[in-house]
């Protein structure tokens, strides 16, 4: 374990993590993501880094096994530790891999084919040389991905799901112009739920929620607010923090 490594508890209590100080951290986006999963037997996450979104679904109930694929060693070892600490060894486990790796690479790393239900992804936002990047190089790696690149997640997502599996991921609105065909090619009844810090304000972030083989049209569903006025959690965002809310597409 890191020297910097922290240990918190999310999800009212559920869930012990231990992570880098100084790294991505766990926050706000991934207890969306979690809220938007929805149930299914097998999960995948991608790119989990600590093992955050994937870990706090199976402790929540909504999944009976879950692999994390992260490519860095440092985070999939905190992972390992994770899954050993909330005593979820039967229930879960980690693929050091790329997400962009070829089918058979992720096949022998532990990630088979056409096995999941449920796919959950919170990919890097931003675009390299686009943003102010941290001089953490660990954090910025996990912060910055080009374009194109998210190509190769939305096929590593596809290829994992079995047909009528749903991929889920959050990302910021500003990206939907070219996050939308690069989802379109191989998932349908795509689903946006838009997350706004506070009311009256632009979104932050956006869910999106695409079914493997679906024939449904584009929904865009009642968006979510995450602070009063006064900067205090709405109720909504206490309850997904605390574990008990879900994000409805």
């Amino acid at each position: 374990m890191p020297a910097d490594a922290t240990e918190d508890r999310l999800l009212g209590q559920r869930l012990w993590l231990r992570q880098s100080a100084h790294g991505h951290r766990a926050g706000t986006d991934a207890m969306l993501l979690i809220a938007a999963a929805g149930q299914g037997a097998r999960m995948v996450d991608l790119g989990s880094g600590v093992g955050t979104a994937g870990l706090g679904l199976v402790r929540l109930g909504r999944t009976s096994f879950v692999s994390l694929v992260e490519r860095d060693a440092e985070a999939a070892a905190l992972a390992r530790g994770n899954i050993a600490l909330n005593g979820l060894v039967a229930l879960a486990h980690v693929v050091e891999a790329d997400v962009s790796a070829p089918a058979r690479t992720l096949a022998a790393a532990g990630l088979p084919a056409g096995q999941a239900d449920v796919v959950v992804a919170n990919p890097p936002f931003n675009t390299p040389g686009r943003h102010r990047a941290s001089p953490d190089a660990r954090r910025a790696d996990a912060h910055a991905l080009m374009p194109a690149d998210l190509d190769l997640w939305c096929r590593a997502a596809a290829r994992a799901l079995k047909p009528g599996g749903r991929f889920v991921l959050i990302h910021r609105p500003e990206a939907l112009v070219w996050l939308l065909p690069l989802l379109e090619r191989r998932f349908r009844g795509l689903a946006l739920v838009p997350v706004h810090a506070r009311s009256g304000e632009a979104a932050r972030r956006v869910l999106i929620s695409g079914t493997l083989g679906s024939r449904a049209p584009i929904r865009l569903c009642p968006a979510l607010v995450l602070h009063r006025a006064d900067g205090s959690f709405t109720d909504e965002a206490v309850a997904i923090h605390a574990g008990e809310g879900l994000i409805a597409f």
